[in-house]
């Protein structure tokens, strides 16, 4: 599921393979938005700020069922040395040792990044009700860029996907972060 326009222009992307924030999507969007999204992808923010301020690329997931946050997690595969300790997959794991159950059915997942395939993978193993997130990853997000495996008729589960909630703000951490590893002359 979109909400109204929330699907970035394809064409319009900066030079990292995210779309360009600010591309008029967010205005129309906000009233869309309930508060309680909002609180939730404000903290999936905080929690990519943080991860970018450890040099990891700057994601962050919160997930949440009836409004009480049941796991938070935020990018950190280079410091852990884990390809897998994405943002998605700490919130996941959190959430589910808290359930104590792997299935967590009924909750939302905010994430401020398009999930990957791994990611979106594990997001429909787990029964994950609704993702909500900012920015599309026009290079390897996997729930609406290349592929729309979240909610693929293939599968028995499908969560339903919303985006672009302050996909402006999301897109623009993520193209300063990058511009000043280049600037700094590191890669990842």
């Amino acid at each position: 599921m979109q909400r109204d326009g929330a699907v970035g222009i394809p064409d319009v992307q900066s030079d990292c393979g995210y779309e360009s924030p600010g591309q008029g999507v967010q205005p129309k969007l906000m009233s869309a938005w309930t508060q309680l999204d909002q609180q939730f992808m404000r903290r999936a923010i905080e929690l990519a700020q943080s991860a970018g301020d450890q040099g990891e690329v700057p994601v962050g997931a919160v997930i949440v069922r009836d409004g009480m946050l049941l796991g938070e997690g935020r990018n950190q595969p280079i410091s852990s040395d884990d390809p897998t300790w994405h943002a998605e997959m700490e919130a996941l794991r959190l959430a589910a040792s808290r359930e104590e159950n792997y299935r967590l059915p009924y909750t939302t997942l905010y994430v401020t990044l398009e999930p990957c395939a791994m990611c979106a993978g594990a997001i429909v193993l787990a029964r994950v009700e609704r993702i909500v997130f900012a920015a599309r990853d026009l290079r390897f997000g996997a729930v609406r860029s290349k592929f729309r495996l979240a909610d693929s008729e293939l599968l028995n589960h499908r969560a339903r996907v919303e985006e672009g909630l302050l996909a402006a703000e999301a897109g623009e951490m993520l193209l300063q972060f990058f511009r000043a590893r280049r600037d700094a002359g590191t890669s990842l």
